[in-house]
């Protein structure tokens, strides 16, 4: 089993969005059984808490469902996923800062934006619905980027 895991700071935005993009679309593909996936938040403001009403409302609006609780990211997950998918460059740092060290198996999440490669997901919290559908948008070409990526990777059809 192939684990991926999303970072983002507060894990109730970005991070359970691409979480549950990711599941939908691992479902899609036929997929689910050879790869897993989870999401958390670098920061502890969020901890068990569901993901911000915003979140789920893009979510709903493209048919993805969403179920998830805030957790936040431990040095151990370094060693449990075999991708780790930081959402921008500030929490790409926070996550080398508690695995004590840079790894080979992680990545920002728009390395694999076609548009706008290894720039930042932009934080929605503080801005309006329309910022979340914009996140939407960024991790969907993303997510279908790195998923090509990982089949590749992995010689799956």
């Amino acid at each position: 089993m192939i684990n991926v895991l999303f970072v983002c700071l507060g894990n109730i935005c970005r991070s359970p969005l691409a979480e549950a993009m990711f599941k939908f679309k691992l479902q899609e593909s036929n997929l689910e059984g050879r790869i897993a996936c989870d999401s958390a938040g670098t920061a502890n403001y969020h901890v068990g808490d569901l993901p911000d009403s915003r979140t789920i409302e893009v979510a709903e609006r493209h048919g993805i469902p969403i179920n998830h609780r805030g957790r936040q990211f431990h040095r151990e997950d370094g060693d449990g996923f075999d991708y780790l998918l930081a959402m921008d460059n500030s929490n790409y740092q926070n996550m080398v800062s508690e695995m004590g060290e840079e790894s080979s198996h992680l990545y920002l999440m728009r390395h694999f934006d076609a548009m706008e490669k290894d720039t930042d997901v932009p934080d929605p919290y503080y801005g309006s619905g329309d910022g979340f559908e914009r996140v939407y948008q960024i991790l969907d070409r993303s997510l279908d980027e790195f998923m090509a990526f990982v089949k590749k990777e992995h010689g799956f059809s």
